[in-house]
């Protein structure tokens, strides 16, 4: 394998981490990589949010040393119910059910609370000897056969590679003058953690109202992480209001089937919106997760979307490394973009005909989808494609979200 420079990541949450352990397995420790983030200052990590992480990319992070660190802390989510209902009807009738497994005792996906993934991801990093910067990438520059990476510290990095993995917002993307497309949704997504009365059993719920999906999705004890989606002047008027008429409006959505309830966090609202970047790549440039697209919450497939991202890029890169080649010259940069590019544009596709189709009050469409979410749920070998898909498991699987070492 011919020397290579550094690798620079501008980004320090779960892809720009997972990315630089992959590289760091498969390239060894002669290639220097680095992560920039102020955010990597704020220690332990304070986001109180959970994320669905579906079997594919759990099986990323074993293969990447840091599931067993996390492992304890996890609600395996062992079945699903998907109902379709206005928002006063007394009844919600269940017309779909999934169970669990995508494998004999491999649930689907496991709920994991971001804080501790985060930390766990840190702490690899730093036993692997990955370089930690707290400064973000301020610029960058392309002469000849490098890119010149600054940093906010004005130190400048000579790197092989950079890669953007600095969220929707990207300003590495925008530097690039890589253009994205796509729509706003005029919906917000409140983002919740609740306490209930009684167990949940490892059931994950999505409740399908008029202004978009109530996902209740189980966590370890007696709580779950709402992620419920709302108009964007009804989100803002509901996160604003007090405890006593949260609970209120809470409850009304969440129902009394787990017994009294709580919120134990404060309500927090996210607007939402779909996108894709013209290009993932530039200049000895890749971009991955939401650097790249941003899709509805509706599948819960949007962090899962950005690790698949990183393991296909990083696969790409090693692959690159043994045989010799240059890891930022463009064709091998093109071959993670054809790799990534038609899962990403399905994948957007996908979830914004479902909020479509869902997120509505038209009582036509209503009967449609759930006739068609009945027969569904008669099919046993469709709803395993569907849970297959879901997982991760279909279509040219990279080699980390098989569970395997690079």
């Amino acid at each position: 394998m011919s020397v290579q420079r550094s690798i620079v990541i501008g980004g320090g949450a779960f892809a720009g981490l997972a990315l630089a352990l992959a590289l760091r397995q498969g390239l060894g420790a002669d290639v220097p990589i680095i992560v920039a983030d102020p955010a990597l200052a704020t220690r332990p990590s304070r986001d109180p949010r959970a994320t669905a992480i579906v079997a594919a990319c759990r099986r990323l992070f074993e293969a990447i040393g840091v599931w067993d660190q996390v492992a304890d802390r996890t609600q395996p989510i062992l079945d699903m119910v998907v109902t379709d209902s206005k928002l006063q009807d007394a009844t919600r009738p269940v017309f779909l059910t999934f169970t669990g497994n995508v494998e004999p005792g491999e649930p689907f996906a496991h709920m994991v609370e971001n804080c501790d993934l985060i930390d766990a991801l840190v702490e690899r990093a730093t036993t692997e000897g990955i370089d930690l910067r707290k400064d973000a990438v301020t610029d960058f520059a392309t002469p000849g056969d490098a890119i010149d990476v600054t940093l906010a510290d004005g130190s400048v990095v000579e790197a092989g590679l950079l890669v953007a993995a600095d969220g929707a917002r990207s300003k590495l993307r925008e530097r690039a003058g890589i253009v994205t497309h796509g729509w706003d949704y005029d919906q917000s997504g409140i983002v919740v953690t609740v306490g209930h009365e009684r167990d949940h059993q490892g059931r994950a719920e999505e409740h399908f109202l008029p202004s978009g999906p109530f996902a209740i999705l189980p966590l370890t004890g007696r709580r779950s992480s709402l992620v419920w989606t709302e108009r964007r002047a009804e989100a803002a008027r509901i996160v604003a209001l007090g405890e006593a008429e949260f609970h209120g409006e809470l409850e009304q959505r969440f129902g009394l089937h787990l017994g009294e309830i709580k919120a134990l966090d404060k309500p927090r609202a996210f607007p939402l919106g779909y996108f894709v970047a013209r290009s993932f790549i530039g200049e000895r440039l890749a971009l991955v997760g939401d650097a790249a697209h941003v899709i509805h919450p509706i599948a819960g497939q949007g962090l899962n979307m950005g690790l698949r991202d990183v393991a296909a890029l990083a696969e790409v890169i090693v692959d690159a490394a043994r045989l010799g080649s240059d890891i930022g010259q463009a064709d091998v940069l093109e071959r993670y973009q054809r790799w990534r590019r038609f899962d990403t544009m399905a994948m957007g596709f996908a979830t914004n005909s479902l909020n479509l189709l869902f997120s509505n009050e038209s009582t036509l469409l209503r009967a449609v989808r759930d006739i068609g979410l009945g027969l569904v749920d008669r099919m046993p070998p469709l709803k395993n494609m569907f849970i297959r898909q879901a997982a991760g498991l279909v279509g040219e699987v990279p080699r980390l979200l098989k569970g395997e070492a690079l």
